[in-house]
């Protein structure tokens, strides 16, 4: 997709689900939370790209604990506002994490797909532990049995964008959450 004007751009964002002063509320929350749970013990924050690396900057400052951080890469959305239903895993870690705790970082989840299949990838690693933690969850999507550890919002089905998720690579770069019109 490509956008003649800002004007164009902006005419694609129906409405603001989700403010940047109520994600920056939760994302503390969070937060503490990670802070409570590990309590000091080291911890290796896995961020699953490209959608949850605006998400992984906020929150890994919202962190006391001793942490290292990492990426992968999946996609499951190839141009379109539906999952294609094939996880393609195109940047995997490169050590090892069988002495840490892993917490992995995710945007949205939706039909639980490919958080599912990095779940598997992961722990056949043996982690220390391995928590998940997600921006948004849409359970109304959801086509494998999954769970986060954490949900920082729950969403209906709307195919949303900004802060890190976008549509064909463009509105990452919002400070909110908004729903896309098609």
């Amino acid at each position: 997709m490509k956008f003649d004007s800002t004007e164009q751009w902006k005419s694609k964002i129906k409405r603001v689900l989700i403010s940047q002063e109520e994600i920056s509320a939760e994302m503390k929350k969070a937060g503490q939370l990670i802070n409570s749970i590990y309590d000091g013990s080291p911890i290796l924050l896995v961020s699953i790209l490209k959608g949850s690396f605006v998400f992984m900057a906020d929150l890994c400052r919202q962190v006391d604990v001793p942490c290292e951080i990492a990426f992968m890469a999946a996609k499951s959305y190839f141009e379109g506002t539906q999952s294609s239903g094939h996880v393609e895993i195109t940047m995997d870690l490169k050590h090892d994490i069988s002495g840490y705790h892993v917490v992995i970082i995710e945007d949205i989840i939706d039909t639980g797909r490919t958080l599912n299949e990095i779940i598997k990838i992961l722990k056949v690693r043996e982690p220390l532990s391995l928590h998940v933690i997600t921006l948004l969850d849409k359970p109304d999507r959801r086509v494998v049995e999954l769970k986060a550890d954490y949900s920082l919002f729950t969403i209906p089905d709307y195919f949303v964008i900004g802060y890190g998720l976008d549509y064909g690579e463009f509105y990452r770069n919002l400070p909110y959450i908004a729903e896309f019109e098609e």
